[in-house]
């Protein structure tokens, strides 16, 4: 332990030999997606999943197939294995409370693919296709002379339906019961004349949306290097510029056309003149940022130098790593394969369990009792931990990667995918530190998330005091998150150097960093400022050209809806690959401050910085040395 120690605090190089690390811990997370596992496995084999698919009727039998008898449930063990389709009596009584149809279902043959207004046609129905759309016990052929057809029949008339592609149930193609709500619909955005032009906005740019969303993608997969300070100061200013020349151009348009516009329609003045309003309020909006980024810029510039440094040096790592750009595709690919494999377990629990017949309405439902109703929250917590592990994957696999260019003094000796690299000793030794890290995370966010559904639930319940507690719990927590994020980052960067563990890594880092206190906290606001300039950068840069295309766009006059489209994907996809940037500046950042904490240019001590970081950052790295 001693020697371990020493090497961490005197040596801090990337080691060849490597030992797993926290490897309790991967067992541990290994055990708990066993049991993710399990759960998915349970809601298999008592039928749950194809309770799901295929359905089932209101006497627990699973349509389809045969099946066994229910104590206590009439009609239950019937054989179904010619019945593959729900049917629901009366798909219209719906519960929106509860999220369910409050009917009788029966399983049977063949959905009904024309309207029956009477009981002779469903006795003709089933007479002729043998698939009997009343009760089990009733015979077909005596469903007009039957007492019991009005409480066990479908009520008429029986609109026609089809089955669903994947859910075997018969849905109307046309149900009546929602004819009220869509008239409501149609007629809300018939009568709105706003909103009514926000849609055929968006019909007649979307070619225009699909381009601006890919120049967006295209901006933020190759511009993260060159977002700098001035460079989005030049951009504000020159696009403010634009947009003021295209409203006064607008506006000398409309002077001069003025005979002629007095002969349009009023509703074309009117388009004419929402569309000068916009450009006015652009132009405007424009002028303000830019001038709010100047005064920024001019009590900031004395602390931008070493930020800066570090981005122009972020900007070689990815030109020598260009596969940090595909990062965030396959960390988005991940997170959704889970994301779609745990709702659909979710979907599977809904229909997992002990049957028990409703004392409101009779029918059977299936519901998790007893200790199975904790399987639910298992889930609920693996879907916070799991998630949290694979976006620490994607941390620790960065700043491998980050680290091995950083402590590489000739470039051109890098490993040919130094991503691949980081990844294989991510697999191969540090799963464990993850699956630790990414559990600290969740025992913190499980307790905000929980905090803000009984916030959300409580609200207009509880009292000030209550309601103010609850906002500040959940505000701390936020907080805290946050910092064991920026902690655990760096202490996956150090864990990634030295290979030791989660915890002697954090606290090795945490060192670095509170020795280094004053320049974190303005490499953090400072580089905050600037990722969040490249955000703007990126959306107004995307809008702007939208405002460019959409003012020779005749066919409509708000761009409002448009360009909210283009502006939300834009940050969205903006946000996503600046955060690997971030990651990277971070990373950078420690490696700088180690290098410079154990290294003083000397003969056997040489700098491992770039040439940038030792001019811009000279300063620094000599106020460092000397203390």
């Amino acid at each position: 332990m001693g020697d371990s120690g020493f090497k961490t605090e005197l040596e801090w190089r990337p080691l060849e030999d490597r030992s797993c690390t926290d490897l309790p811990w991967f067992l541990l997370f290994t055990v708990f997606c066993v049991g993710m596992g399990c759960i998915c496995s349970y809601t298999i084999v008592t039928g749950g999943a194809a309770r799901l698919v295929f359905g089932y009727d209101s006497y627990g039998n699973t349509c389809g197939q045969r099946n066994e008898p229910i104590e206590g449930v009439r009609l239950s063990g019937l054989d179904h294995r010619d019945r593959q389709y729900v049917f629901f009596l009366d798909p219209c009584n719906i519960d929106i409370v509860q999220r369910k149809i409050k009917s009788l279902a029966l399983c049977v043959s063949l959905c009904p693919g024309e309207e029956m207004k009477t009981y002779e046609d469903l006795k003709t129905f089933a007479m002729l296709n043998g698939s009997e759309l009343c009760s089990y016990e009733l015979a077909g052929h005596k469903y007009p002379g039957l007492p019991e057809r009005f409480d066990k029949c479908p009520k008429l008339p029986v609109p026609p339906s089809k089955a669903l592609p994947v859910f075997n149930r018969c849905t109307p193609v046309d149900v009546s019961c929602y004819a009220k709500f869509a008239e409501a619909v149609v007629t809300f955005v018939s009568d709105n004349s706003v909103l009514h032009r926000l849609i055929a906005g968006v019909m007649a740019s979307k070619e225009i949306i699909i381009g601006l969303c890919l120049l967006a993608l295209v901006k933020s997969s190759f511009d993260r290097h060159y977002v700098t300070v001035v460079r989005a100061v030049d951009v504000f200013s020159a696009g403010t510029s634009v947009l003021w020349w295209l409203y006064i151009d607008h506006r000398l348009f409309s002077n001069t056309t003025a005979p002629r516009v007095a002969k349009e329609t009023s509703e074309e003045a009117e388009l004419d003149l929402d569309k000068r309003q916009a450009l006015l309020v652009y132009a405007a909006s424009a002028t303000v940022f830019t001038v709010i980024l100047l005064l920024l810029m001019l009590f900031m510039r004395k602390r931008v130098a070493l930020t800066i440094a570090l981005f122009h040096v972020a900007g070689k790592v990815f030109i020598h790593l260009p596969l940090l750009t595909l990062q965030p595709f396959c960390t988005f690919l991940a997170l959704l394969v889970f994301w779609i494999y745990w709702v659909l377990v979710l979907l599977f629990l809904g229909t997992t369990g002990n049957p028990q017949q409703s004392e409101e309405t009779g029918l059977t439902e299936f519901r998790l009792t007893g200790t199975l109703q904790y399987l639910t929250w298992y889930h609920a917590v693996g879907l916070v931990w799991i998630s949290e592990f694979i976006l620490a994957c994607q941390q620790m696999t960065v700043a491998g990667a980050v680290v091995t260019y950083y402590f590489t003094r000739d470039k051109n000796r890098l490993p040919l995918t130094p991503i691949l690299s980081s990844v294989l000793r991510l697999l191969r030794y540090h799963l464990g530190t993850v699956a630790k890290g990414s559990f600290i995370i969740t025992l913190v966010k499980v307790p905000r998330l929980v905090l803000m559904y009984l916030h959300n639930q409580l609200k207009g319940k509880e009292n000030a005091c209550a309601r103010c507690l609850l906002k500040t719990c959940i505000c701390c927590l936020w907080c805290l998150e946050k910092c064991l994020n920026y902690l655990n980052q760096n202490a996956y960067a150090a864990t990634a150097i030295n290979s030791t563990s989660f915890c002697t890594s954090a606290r090795d880092a945490f060192v670095i960093l509170v020795e280094n206190a004053l320049r974190v906290a303005a490499i953090n606001a400072v580089g905050d400022f600037v990722l969040f300039l490249g955000k703007v950068l990126i959306v107004t840069s995307t809008a702007f050209a939208g405002v460019l295309l959409l003012n020779y766009q005749r066919d409509f006059a708000e761009w409002l809806l448009p360009l909210f489209i283009v502006c939300l994907f834009s940050f969205l996809v903006a946000h996503c690959f600046l955060s690997i940037f971030e990651i990277v500046v971070d990373v950078l950042f420690l490696c700088f401050a180690i290098d410079t904490k154990y290294n003083d240019g000397t003969p056997g001590k040489e700098f491992y910085m770039d040439k940038a970081l030792m001019v811009r950052g000279g300063r620094a790295a000599s106020l460092t040395v000397t203390d």
